[in-house]
């Protein structure tokens, strides 16, 4: 992934923090990959303490590659949480072996529980769901268990493009969180248009859904990249908003920043308290560095990685 150029860095520690938005960054989580991980030399140069760090778990990565990269994460002081995609786990007996190992060599007790991106399952699972339905994660005493959330729909599961098999699957997250001890969230997949998130938190309340949601957000990036990610990602409405960008020659060059739709929920947040957007979660499409040093230049100290001057 590329980089954004930090020429620029020693003018943007001089944005001004928005209070808002700062409370609304506080305690963000982001997204990793081995590979990514394995280029940044020291994550306490860019991350707060304590950060929540997912770990995508792409098809043909060796689990050993993850399971290093989450003891990696957890030395320098981060809470880990790998994905566990549904249908790149063979059966039942590969779930428990991968939970033992970031258990064993890692101390890992949360995951991020999802179907995952490949259309034909490896073995016997095809939904979060069933990963669920076997106990291993509440046997194995897991504290937190996210789940993959859709502001925007997901085509994979409705076809059709409604929202029906959406809607169902979330109901059974509802029950599955009003049964257990787990803390349970949703994680969702990123977003550009502020209103259509709104719109779409506020109906799952509405439909009795009160899983806390942690807001998908795509880190600073070149615009070129943001939208074949969103292409590829199936990002839907939003899509426009980068759409509507490129169109305009004096910012197709400009790599593109959350400032925008952020700056906006988190005016949302703070007229409403209640809305159950609870946390922010960076997809570093740009570049884990980039990234951080936006959070950092607009979140204030509750962003300042442990080892900033």
């Amino acid at each position: 992934m590329a980089l954004l150029n930090f020429r620029k860095r020693e003018t943007s520690r001089e944005t001004p923090v928005n209070g808002q938005l700062e409370a609304f960054l506080k305690g963000y989580s982001i997204e990793v990959m081995p590979r990514t991980a394995a280029k940044v030399e020291n994550f306490r140069d860019l991350l707060p303490e304590g950060t929540r760090v997912y770990i995508a778990h792409i098809e043909g990565t060796p689990i050993e590659d993850m399971v290093a990269t989450a003891r990696r994460l957890a030395d320098e002081g981060y809470r880990v949480m790998p994905h566990f995609p549904a249908r790149i786990i063979k059966d039942a007996a590969t779930l428990a072996d991968w939970i033992a190992r970031y258990q064993g060599e890692a101390g890992v007790d949360q995951a991020l529980l999802l179907a995952g991106g490949v259309a034909k399952p490896v073995g016997d699972f095809h939904s979060s769901m069933q990963l669920v339905e076997t106990g291993l994660f509440d046997k194995a005493g897991f504290k937190r268990l996210h789940f993959a959330g859709h502001p925007e729909g997901n085509k994979d599961i409705d076809p059709d493009g409604s929202t029906r098999n959406v809607d169902a699957a979330l109901r059974w997250k509802q029950n599955f969180a009003e049964q257990t001890d787990a803390q349970v969230a949703l994680a969702t997949q990123f977003a550009f248009d502020a209103k259509p998130i709104i719109k779409w938190a506020d109906s799952l309340r509405e439909a009795g859904i009160t899983i806390p949601v942690h807001i998908g957000i795509a880190g600073p990036a070149k615009l070129q990249t943001l939208i074949k990610f969103a292409i590829a990602c199936g990002v839907g409405p939003s899509l426009k908003v980068l759409q509507k960008r490129a169109m305009d020659v004096s910012k197709l060059m400009l790599p593109y920043e959350p400032t925008e739709v952020l700056t906006e929920l988190a005016a949302h947040k703070a007229a409403n308290p209640d809305f159950n957007i609870e946390k922010v979660h960076f997809f570093p499409l740009g570049g884990i560095k980039a990234n951080a040093q936006w959070a950092i230049d607009h979140g204030g100290a509750s962003t300042r990685p442990a080892n900033a001057s």
